[in-house]
């Protein structure tokens, strides 16, 4: 790419004498986000602090603007990358706005005195990220979550061209972890900062990047964006998943379906049946799911947890052959359970395995239980 800001070239990264990842090739432009995932292990961590020249690169080239960072000072490279880690930082009797202000230490001269232009920049990050209130407060003392952001801030200040972060998301509430990488995309969009991270939450690499990563067994397993990397089995290739399933849809995890002959039957659709299929799989309930259309929200999620699931082709009404299958299951249940409230054209047999089941003691209307 020729807009590229940060690039790396057959990159092999180390952890003391041991290689961990090698022949890496990475190019990350302007206002966008990479994101590092993989199994435990990989290397993703090693990979960034190479890139940041807090490891020494074993093999390969990484290049900053075009210049060699070899070749760069420690005070070169801190004015144009930043890094977040998750480390934890020893500081004694310093103040959030403290550590924030070391951000600003590129800039200074040797004494670290802050002009006023410093201060403003410190105090937009810290208001950016949502830690001005804790400007006074002694950062030994705060959550985990807490020093995460303000660290985030720290980075901030720094204004850099590439802002490095692992695993930003460690120790945030869900809210907390989505108001950070929406201030990560920002400043992608509105500052052109290339963003290089790795992340453990699947569904949030999937919504917050713009191009993904793999790493596995030593070397980059795959790259391209998220539509490209979370399709088909390449999460549960990457991963080598032999307990419960990778739903692509979702970018999220099921637990393994519980085995066996069906004990329940659901009458699902639109959705309506995946907290019920979640909670039975909790009970360790083998269960069927049906009659569910290929092309239906819960599919994937019907798939992974039922023992057996009745399915009809994608936009086509069900057929009597799918209801005379889902019958012949339903009747060696012990217990039937209507999720849906109402039935539309296309799913109108369902209505007729409702029909069938009301004419049985087996019947449960999901609406009168408490899920």
């Amino acid at each position: 790419m020729s807009d590229a800001v940060l690039t790396a070239r057959a990159l092999s990264a180390s952890y003391g004498k041991k290689v961990v990842v090698s022949g890496l090739d990475i190019e990350v432009c302007s206002g966008e986000i990479l994101t590092l995932i993989g199994p435990n292990g990989a290397g993703k961590s090693t990979v960034l602090k190479t890139i940041a020249s807090q490891l020494p690169v074993i093999e390969g080239k990484v290049f900053i603007g075009g210049k060699d960072i070899s070749d760069m000072s420690s005070h070169e490279i801190a004015k144009v990358l930043s890094v977040c880690l998750t480390d934890r930082i020893t500081a004694e009797k310093m103040t959030c706005e403290d550590v924030v202000s070391t951000g600003r230490y590129p800039y200074t001269g040797r004494l670290g005195i802050l002009s006023a232009e410093d201060r403003g920049i410190v105090h937009e990050a810290m208001e950016l990220t949502g830690v001005s209130a804790l400007a006074d407060r002694d950062i030994r003392f705060i959550s985990d979550g807490q020093r995460q952001t303000v660290m985030l801030a720290r980075a901030i200040a720094q204004q850099p061209q590439v802002l490095i972060l692992d695993e930003p998301t460690s120790f945030l509430d869900i809210n907390n972890k989505l108001r950070l990488l929406s201030i990560l995309k920002e400043l992608a969009r509105n500052r052109g900062i290339a963003v290089i991270q790795t992340l453990h939450e699947l569904d949030l690499a999937q919504r917050f990047s713009d191009r993904i990563l793999c790493i596995r067994d030593g070397r980059a397993d795959m790259t391209g964006t998220p539509e490209e990397v979370f399709s088909g089995d390449n999460i549960s290739r990457l991963y080598g998943m032999d307990c419960g399933t990778f739903v692509p849809l979702f970018g999220t995890a099921e637990a393994p379906a519980v085995q066996g002959t069906p004990k329940v039957f659901v009458i699902g659709g639109g959705g309506s049946g995946i907290p019920v299929y979640r909670r039975l799989q909790r009970q360790g309930i083998p269960f069927a799911a049906g009659v569910i259309h290929e092309n239906d929200i819960e599919f994937p999620v019907a798939q992974s947890l039922a023992a057996v699931t009745v399915t009809e082709k994608a936009f086509e009404p069900i057929s009597d052959e799918s209801v005379q299958k889902a019958l012949a299951i339903m009747e060696k249940c012990d217990e039937v359970i209507c999720c849906p409230d109402s039935f539309g054209t296309m799913n109108g047999g369902n209505r007729r395995l409702l029909g069938e089941a009301e004419k049985t003691e087996k019947l449960k209307r999901e609406q009168d239980k408490e899920i």
